[in-house]
């Protein structure tokens, strides 16, 4: 008697099922995976921040509560920073900016940047709302044409500086969250994970009572 021959190879309908069934499982965990790792990012961008408070802390102690100086010989914030706490230049560089990290005290990538509006030699018990003034937050180039957040400053340029948005000459969104949030650094020291636009906002309205102290130490 004839024994029936057994085929134990796919047939076109079975691999093309379990191929589909590979894309699918791809196609969910690839977002996971994507939000996970800029979960990472924004954890580290705030923790990079914090350090940058507390050692902006320690500065203005040593120096009666004066942030930094503007004098012709004096060093920029970053410079100043990283002499006084901050050995490390990659504290300085965003997770967001893909630059290639260094340590050197020219080139090293400075991703953050002192709020804009006067704050050099600025004495702190000056601020009005320290809960509410933006101290340091990501420092972003105009955004390219293909929107993407781009960072410019290292260690050997003249102060980076963030200010709010104005006229697009600076970025034209945060840096995670489809670049809807950024983080920030505030005069009290504590850090938010901030929508974008609250972060660019600096005229007081209802709901955002402390747009005037955001970008102003005075609140004007």
């Amino acid at each position: 008697m004839m024994r029936k021959r057994l085929s134990c190879g796919f047939t076109l309908i079975e691999l093309l099922v379990v191929i589909t069934i590979i894309v699918t499982l791809a196609s969910i965990a690839y977002p996971v995976y994507i939000g996970v790792q800029e979960r990472a990012r924004v954890t580290q961008d705030m923790s990079n921040l914090r350090q940058i408070g507390l050692a902006t802390q320690m500065y203005l102690d040593d120096n009666d509560g004066v942030f930094f100086s503007s004098a012709g010989t004096a060093d920029s914030w970053m410079i100043a920073l990283h002499k006084k706490a901050l050995s490390a230049w990659k504290i300085f560089q965003s997770p967001f900016d893909t630059r290639t990290p260094s340590e050197d005290d020219a080139a090293a990538p400075v991703s953050y940047g002192i709020n804009g509006k006067s704050v050099i030699n600025l004495q702190a018990d000056k601020i009005v709302k320290p809960s509410a003034f933006i101290l340091f937050a990501p420092a972003q180039s105009p955004a390219g044409k293909s929107g993407a957040s781009a960072f410019l400053g290292t260690a050997g340029d003249a102060a980076p500086g963030v200010t709010v948005v104005q006229g697009g000459k600076t970025a034209k969104g945060g840096t995670h969250s489809g670049k809807t949030r950024i983080n920030a650094l505030f005069a009290d020291l504590h850090t938010e994970n901030m929508l974008w636009s609250v972060f660019k906002n600096d005229t007081t309205t209802a709901s955002d009572p402390d747009a005037d102290f955001r970008w102003d130490y005075a609140g004007k």
